[in-house]
């Protein structure tokens, strides 16, 4: 977008050079768009001192104008002069009350006219509103992130809580009755097996809150304990060895638990095949079967998964004709940062 501003003010100007910094702290500027003869690439930082033709429109937050033939008007600034710059109009970029940077059009021969600076800011309102929809969608985007995250959280917690204590205190009770079996007998054979299913039924509720095996091992024992457990037979493709941030992992582990759950119920499939790879910066993950199809996004457990995966800035399809198999598939940004949500320790 910065480019495309540049460009289209440069030739509207008639300028030799456009520039779009955007500032920093500490007093440093990012050059975010240019035009024309400048040699500074775009990503570029560098320090603003009193040379800088932006410095006086970060301090005053108002436009300022440089031109060599007028004795009136300021020195232009030597990293100006470095590019053969005469006339230079700087105006500042002010987005929601603050001053985010500021735009500038510079000549290496004529003068810019009288009203230049006005006819720039013009500019000015439409590049900021740009740059403000682009951060609310950036802080939305993280706002989501974080949601994801804190459930993942809360999850991994309760199975936490679930592990140390009502599992541990069901063992014990279970230990307890089996000693009690040599005194009281076949009395107590019923007691002893009501804990026993009672601790699966706990262990398998916690397992699908949050497993254990995914936050110690990863995501590629986590998925072949999920194909070890699965009614219909399961081909695993992982095609990617590095450990991915929490939230991917967990999302991607999720998508493969309801995809093979759906398998199971519904499908009447003899195989389900499971990939796994990074694509494109994005990690994507499918679950196809050769089922009799007919699948939609219908029911909590594939809705949900939607929701997830869309608040993770990700996409997720369900390719289902009737009679011809079932494809769901997800791709999530590799971008999503593990900000340390989720990992601390209750």
């Amino acid at each position: 977008m910065f480019a495309a501003v540049a460009e289209e003010v440069g030739a509207l100007f008639d300028a030799d050079t456009t520039v779009i910094v955007r500032f920093e702290p500490g007093g440093e500027a990012t050059l975010m768009g240019r035009a024309g003869c400048i040699s500074l690439e775009p990503g570029a930082r560098r320090k603003l001192d009193e040379r800088a033709a932006q410095t006086p429109v970060r301090e005053t937050g108002r436009s300022v104008r440089f031109d060599m033939d007028d004795p009136a008007s300021p020195t232009v600034p030597a990293s100006a002069r470095a590019e053969g710059i005469r006339s230079a109009v700087d105006v500042p970029i002010s987005v929601e009350g603050r001053i985010w940077g500021a735009i500038g059009v510079g000549s290496r021969g004529r003068r810019f006219p009288a009203d230049t600076e006005h006819r720039l800011l013009e500019y000015t309102d439409l590049i900021a509103q740009a740059i403000a929809n682009a951060e609310a969608r950036s802080e939305l985007a993280q706002t989501r992130a974080r949601l994801v995250a804190t459930a993942d959280a809360t999850r991994r917690r309760i199975e936490r809580d679930l592990h140390d204590g009502a599992q541990q205190r069901l063992v014990s009770l279970g230990l307890q009755v089996r000693a009690a079996q040599s005194a009281f007998g076949a009395e107590l054979d019923g007691i002893a097996a009501g804990l026993t299913e009672a601790l699966d039924d706990l262990r398998e509720i916690a397992r699908g809150i949050h497993p254990a095996i995914l936050a110690e091992g990863g995501l590629v024992p986590a998925l072949k304990a999920l194909a070890r457990r699965s009614s219909v037979p399961v081909e695993l493709n992982i095609r990617t060895s590095v450990r991915l941030p929490e939230p991917l992992e967990v999302s991607a582990y999720y998508v493969v638990a309801e995809g093979l759950t759906n398998v199971a119920k519904h499908a009447r499939a003899s195989v389900a095949t499971v990939t796994v790879e990074v694509v494109d910066e994005q990690v994507r993950v499918s679950v196809r079967d050769d089922g009799t199809g007919g699948a939609t996004f219908t029911g909590s457990g594939l809705v949900g998964l939607k929701q997830r995966v869309e608040m993770l800035g990700g996409r997720i399809s369900l390719d289902s004709p009737p009679g011809a198999g079932t494809i769901l598939q997800a791709e999530l940004p590799l971008t999503v940062a593990d900000d340390g949500i989720g990992t601390g320790s209750a």
